[in-house]
């Protein structure tokens, strides 16, 4: 019982918060950017918790459950990501825009700015989708005549209390206290974990050799599957570019980057080996296999709240929990904001109602996260796994806008037909592999070589022709005036 009251005390402040800092909104900046005057120190807090969502909770803890160490390829493409962000972290504040589809009409054209939205869109509702799920998952094991499925559509009417009140400004206000619950629940339970699994000689007797190598038992190409798509959502995260939009200045935002790197690689390399050290206890345990013997995903993916309610102590077991929900609530908080966002500022506002008053924009905000919620929501049923939902949200993102963002930055050549062509083609292949991955159908034979259609390896066939397109559409086409490239390439002021 103390674990639901925990759980249901920290959702009922993180609401009373939102709605208190409701007060505040006044203006657009307020609502989408929390004033754009956000510090350093708090924008770490809002950045961390943002990255760290039930993509580590659970589809990262459930890959290192069943495979290991090298379940951190798909951590480390955001550890790399976020030091090559550093560098243009500074050029993003003082462009200051709202959102990354902005950036994308300032550089390219009014049609990236539309394809960046339709992008951003479907992969940011399939990741706010499985924040849904995680949630749902959590307050079964917590209260078992709440199912799973009841679970998640409680978690999705709190997440838009929560995000509609206060929009920006909530979600940074909370960010710092919830990063500090994360660092410390996961800090204590890690080497509870290993303790329970009978320490360090036990556990490595009891799993698999392969748990313990670099690239685990599925080998080099499974693990740069899992890296690369998390490396080019990282570079192309539009939460993070409009979190930047909300930094109190351009050093704000550099220092914000680096305290964001540095949390992220701790808090995620210890959720992962906390799911490691708690397979050393549950690896025969049937609970977590299917009928053939094999693991099932769904149920690997929860070994994180299964350790928190049964094996740690119950403060220790609290303060995980707690932390899983900081983890679940920020995050679907955050990918919920952003596309609202992108539909307000991107679509409504910039093509339909450019006039429209700060009070009215706010108000059609509130109206689409309430929309995009429910849209969400239905989204969930479509996968059968939250690893599946990451990757292929992560290739959504990392192939259709990531290449033409990055190129608006570092390629003076670039031009609007290879803005817009890679985008497209990005969308394009994403789905198309996508859907042939959720009909099972195998293998692709290319000639040289057999792609597997799986979601662990889309990002090869996207990237290629997102990148493909951007190169050779822009050297077809005449260069963009200096005036259009001058201010992103430029690491001075105009």
């Amino acid at each position: 019982m103390i674990y639901v009251v925990v759980v249901a005390g920290y959702l009922a402040f993180l609401v009373a918060v939102s709605l208190y800092r409701s007060r505040q909104v006044k203006t657009q900046d307020d609502f989408m950017v929390a004033g754009r005057n956000v510090p350093w120190y708090f924008l770490v807090g809002t950045l961390v918790c943002t990255w760290i969502g039930s993509g580590s909770l659970f589809a990262g803890a459930g890959r290192g459950f069943r495979e290991g160490f090298s379940a951190l390829w798909m951590s480390a493409g955001a550890w790399v990501g976020i030091a090559i962000v550093y560098f243009l972290a500074g050029r993003v504040r003082r462009i200051a825009q709202y959102t990354v589809p902005d950036l994308l009409e300032t550089r390219y054209n009014p049609a990236a700015r539309l394809l960046g939205t339709l992008a951003i869109t479907i992969a940011y509702l399939t990741i706010a989708g499985y924040q849904f799920i995680g949630g749902g998952r959590l307050i079964n094991i917590l209260y078992p005549a709440i199912d799973a499925d009841k679970g998640k559509a409680i978690i999705c009417v709190l997440v838009i209390l929560f995000t509609v009140t206060a929009g920006m400004l909530s979600i940074v206000s909370l960010d710092v206290f919830n990063g500090l619950i994360i660092l410390v629940s996961i800090v204590i339970a890690a080497p509870l974990a290993l303790a329970g699994a009978g320490g360090w000689t036990t556990l490595t007797e009891t799993l698999p050799a392969t748990h313990f190598t670099v690239t685990g038992r599925l080998g080099i190409s499974a693990a740069f599957g899992l890296f690369l798509p998390t490396l080019f959502l990282l570079l192309g995260e539009s939460s993070m570019y409009q979190k930047f939009f909300a930094a109190k200045d351009e050093a704000a935002a550099r220092k914000a980057v680096i305290g964001m790197i540095l949390g992220v690689i701790l808090v995620e390399t210890l959720l992962d080996t906390t799911a490691i050290f708690a397979a050393g206890t549950y690896w025969t345990d049937t609970a977590f296999r299917a009928a053939d013997g094999t693991f099932d995903a769904r149920a690997t993916e929860t070994i994180l709240l299964v350790l928190a309610r049964n094996n740690l102590p119950v403060v220790a077991g609290c303060l995980l929990l707690a932390g899983s929900v900081a983890i679940v609530f920020s995050t679907a908080t955050t990918f919920l904001m952003v596309p609202s966002t992108n539909f307000s500022r991107d679509i409504y506002q910039r093509f339909i109602n450019p006039d429209i008053s700060e009070k009215g924009i706010i108000l059609f905000q509130r109206a689409m996260i309430v929309v995009l919620a429910i849209v969400a929501y239905i989204v969930t049923t479509r996968f059968t796994s939250i690893l599946d939902m990451a990757l292929y949200a992560y290739t959504m993102v990392g192939a259709a806008v990531t290449p033409a963002l990055l190129a608006a930055f570092l390629w003076k050549r670039v031009t609007p037909t290879g803005g817009v062509v890679s985008i497209a083609l990005g969308i394009a292949t994403t789905i198309l592999f996508g859907a042939l991955a959720t009909a099972g159908m195998g293998h692709l034979d290319l000639g040289l070589f057999q792609l597997p259609l799986d979601y662990d390896y889309i990002i090869y066939p996207a990237a290629t022709a997102s990148i493909l397109g951007l190169v050779i559409g822009s050297l077809l086409t005449r260069p963009s005036p200096e005036a259009t490239w001058k201010q992103f390439v430029s690491n001075e002021d105009s």
